[in-house]
């Protein structure tokens, strides 16, 4: 069943209050010169990303009567030719904001949740960067987005803090909501009757996160009916 925009929004406050939890590692400037798990980004710079993608929810516009929204797979397929350009903006989003990478982040959050609360429980097509969406599809994709780069940042800082100990800043019913939406994207497109075993696992080669690999995606994945096997996804994945 689709999502619908109460049930994203609430995921989308979760996994934002978990996210906030952060707030004191990411206004460490040490820390956030380190490099991160994603190649010529900064730990600060893909903190800056999060707000860029709250605004994105935050600037979302009515659009005419009768317009189609795109669905979230087709919203989700135009990443990858913006890939750049998402780049470039990232990095002059966090030079702009390089004195209060907490403070840009935490309004971009606010004005979000603001154009969620406005709706209420309605489910309107709105003009997005990318196209047209309903705002429950809109809604779904920035759970997305915190969930792919919190686990990025999760990563990150592991790596630049060695032996420190630190908090998960992934909410566990937010990554299981997103890895269920990814794989139903790959169920539309190959008909297949499968499972999520392991979420994280799965969004990490959903998302291009991991390298994809047949044992990995046995790991994240099984066949509903013993009698089937998990597809080779090789040509599919990643989805964004």
């Amino acid at each position: 069943m689709p999502v619908d925009v109460t049930t994203a929004a609430a995921a989308l406050r979760t996994q934002w209050d978990r996210l906030h939890d952060w707030v004191s590692l990411m206004a460490d400037p040490r820390l956030g010169r380190e490099e991160s798990v994603l190649d010529g980004w900064t730990i600060v710079e893909l903190w800056a990303h999060l707000g860029r993608a709250m605004d994105a929810l935050a600037v979302c516009t009515p659009v005419p009567a009768g317009t189609v929204p795109l669905t979230l797979a087709e919203y989700l397929g135009s990443y990858p030719d913006r890939a750049a350009d998402i780049a470039e903006t990232t990095r002059q989003l966090a030079a702009e904001h390089a004195a209060d990478p907490v403070g840009y982040v935490t309004a971009s959050a606010r004005a979000a949740f603001a154009k969620v609360d406005a709706v209420g429980t309605e489910d309107p097509v709105v003009q997005a960067r990318r196209g047209p969406v309903r705002l429950s599809t809109m809604t779904l994709s920035r759970v997305l987005e915190l969930v792919v780069h919190g686990d990025d940042l999760y990563r990150s800082v592991r790596r630049a803090r060695s032996a420190d100990a630190v908090p998960d800043p992934v909410d566990p019913a937010a990554l299981a909501l997103v890895a269920d939406e990814l794989l139903g994207i790959v169920r539309a497109r190959g008909g297949w009757d499968l499972e999520v075993v392991d979420a994280r696992r799965w969004v990490r080669l959903a998302a291009g996160r991991a390298p994809y690999d047949v044992d990995e995606l046995a790991l994240a994945l099984q066949a509903r009916y013993t009698s089937d096997a998990v597809p080779d996804l090789g040509r599919m994945l990643p989805l964004l």
